[in-house]
């Protein structure tokens, strides 16, 4: 269903961008405009009309099929392009703020970091469809909302490194910080509940999140929540193991 909405959508697009009207599909299709415009409410369109259609437009379906994926969001990058932006510091500094929704002046009044440098990297992130830049330096986010960085891949792996040896270095007693340790025997069935409930918070971050794009970036501050669960036993305890 939601693949038909897509290609509904993109060839309503099309169709404007070639200044064509209902009423012209109409006349193309031999049937009233409001029969079009049934057509187009209720996405019930057979491939003999999707066709017809396309033939007005003087393309394929095929042509109309690329055009939406051409333009669907980016759920995720490559390996290979997880390194590229890994490669290059400013590249990854860019593209963290870039899927925060921070602008160009916003960067470049927080980092020093001139717009032609900004462009230059922010030309890369619109080649790899992470972005559509616009005219006057304007962005348009073209991810996904459940896009994600491989998991073990280079970007988290990056992070683990820069989490192992600066984000744990604080005593999180600040009024805008929290640690908390739990540990526990839990059951397999109630380690994948509870594993079911992590995802749960971190798709309400993303929520609370994209609730607050719209604030100004003053008002907005860089924020890394770590949830993390695994079977483990502490290592400080091993020489009493049988096995020791």
């Amino acid at each position: 269903m939601a693949q038909s909405i897509h290609l509904i959508n993109a060839l309503k697009k099309i169709l404007k961008a070639h200044d064509k009207t209902y009423a012209d599909v109409a006349e193309h299709l031999d049937l009233s405009e409001a029969s079009v415009k049934r057509l187009f409410s209720q996405q019930s369109f057979t491939l003999q009309r999707l066709d017809q259609i396309c033939q007005l437009l003087d393309m394929e379906i095929s042509d109309l099929l690329q055009h939406v994926h051409s333009r669907a969001p980016l759920k995720k990058l490559s390996l290979k392009q997880e390194q590229e932006i890994v490669a290059d510091l400013e590249l990854l500094l860019i593209t963290v703020c870039i899927l925060n929704h921070w602008s160009v002046q916003d960067i470049m009044s927080r980092f020093n970091l001139s717009e032609v440098h900004c462009i230059k990297h922010l030309t890369h992130l619109d080649r790899l469809k992470m972005i559509e830049l616009l005219p006057l330096n304007r962005l348009k986010l073209r991810v996904a909302a459940n896009f994600q960085w491989h998991e073990n891949g280079p970007i988290q792996q990056f992070f683990i490194n820069k989490i192992e040896s600066d984000f744990f270095s604080s005593r999180f007693d600040e009024e805008h910080e929290k640690l908390i340790v739990i540990n526990g025997m839990l059951a397999h069935s109630s380690n994948t509940v509870f594993q079911r409930k992590m995802e749960q918070l971190t798709r309400e971050f993303d929520e609370l999140n994209m609730a607050d794009h719209k604030l100004p970036i003053d008002q907005r501050y860089g924020t890394t929540v770590v949830i993390a669960m695994r079977r483990w036993k502490y290592g400080l305890f091993s020489q009493f193991g049988k096995n020791s």
